[in-house]
């Protein structure tokens, strides 16, 4: 059940129309890294969690329900931004509010011309905010991310988080309204705070490493192939030791050679630290664990999704 309280989240406020910026900030209103596509992205992960992880469940739709609240909050910035742009723009002349702060026809012009960098806030909207990025994309649902194993989903999370918090920070650097800055500082800084809830939410999972159910390969999940060209690069991903399972890097300096004289990785293979036998175990044990779990959160007869 969803509940509209018609008061912003965060006070948003503009201090005059900027066309252009509204153009930018688009991105996070329709775009790959905005806030609807994280609010229906935590929205949806959240159903698979609802059973098993019933925690989750709350903290995902905690946090898809402040994605949208953050969606109202983008929108409206859009909106204050371009003021002055409904109707027949030339036609407002001296009328408009924006056009008080513009002199000369030159100026008009230029004004006018930035508020049609996206054609869709006048063709299409009106001059309100679209489902779009900042070139006119449109929204698709291919920006969402669900994979049903809640260790994946988490960390898909974690990089969309990092990556509007980016966009954010990006944004910053081509406004000089204060209030608009604080605006977007408050997006940024909530995006950080998500991204903290998701990593902590990660840890509660035991074991979430790797992702999924099935361990890794022995054979192949400590080598390092130096498929660049030039000196040689070391570094704590490819030498001493892994940092999730331990294995001493392989690095293999010479690729071609390697794969050829391992018939293409089926001969003479190595070894690790880890016993393929264990493994296997491990497999078999986490495969029962993860079913029992997932088994014995289901209900029995009817099923009811909410209590009363």
């Amino acid at each position: 059940m969803f509940y509209h309280v018609k008061e912003l989240q965060f006070n948003a406020r503009v201090s005059q129309p900027d066309p252009a910026f509204a153009t930018l900030l688009l991105e996070q209103f329709g775009g790959a890294n905005g806030e609807l596509k994280a609010a229906l992205q935590y929205f949806t992960q959240a159903f698979a969690a609802k059973q098993v992880h019933p925690d989750k469940y709350d903290l995902l739709m905690d946090i898809a329900t402040e994605e949208f609240s953050h969606l109202e909050i983008v929108g409206a910035t859009i909106q204050m931004l371009l003021k002055g742009i409904h109707g027949d723009l030339k036609n407002a002349a001296e009328e408009s509010e924006i056009m008080a702060l513009l002199k000369g026809k030159a100026s008009k012009e230029d004004f006018i011309h930035n508020a049609m960098v996206n054609p869709q806030f006048f063709n299409l909207s009106g001059g309100g905010p679209t489902l779009s990025d900042s070139n006119g994309n449109p929204w698709t649902s291919a920006y969402v991310t669900a994979n049903g194993d809640l260790s994946v989903d988490l960390r898909s999370n974690i990089a969309a988080e990092s990556r509007a918090k980016i966009v954010y920070e990006y944004l910053m650097q081509h406004t000089d309204d204060p209030h608009v800055k604080d605006t977007l500082r408050f997006l940024m800084t909530r995006e950080v705070a998500h991204f903290q809830m998701f990593q902590a939410a990660l840890e509660t999972i035991e074991p979430n490493f790797p992702p999924g159910v099935l361990q890794s390969d022995p054979k192949y999940s400590n080598k390092y192939f130096n498929l660049s060209n030039g000196e040689d690069v070391r570094g704590p991903w490819n030498e001493g030791k892994s940092p999730e399972m331990g294995e001493t890097w392989e690095y293999i300096s010479d690729p071609i050679e390697h794969i050829r004289k391992t018939k293409g990785l089926t001969k003479g293979n190595g070894k690790t630290e880890r016993d393929p036998k264990e493994v296997d175990k491990k497999n078999k044990e986490l495969s029962k664990k993860k079913s029992d779990e997932i088994k014995k959160a289901m209900p029995k007869g009817e099923a009811q999704w909410s209590k009363y």
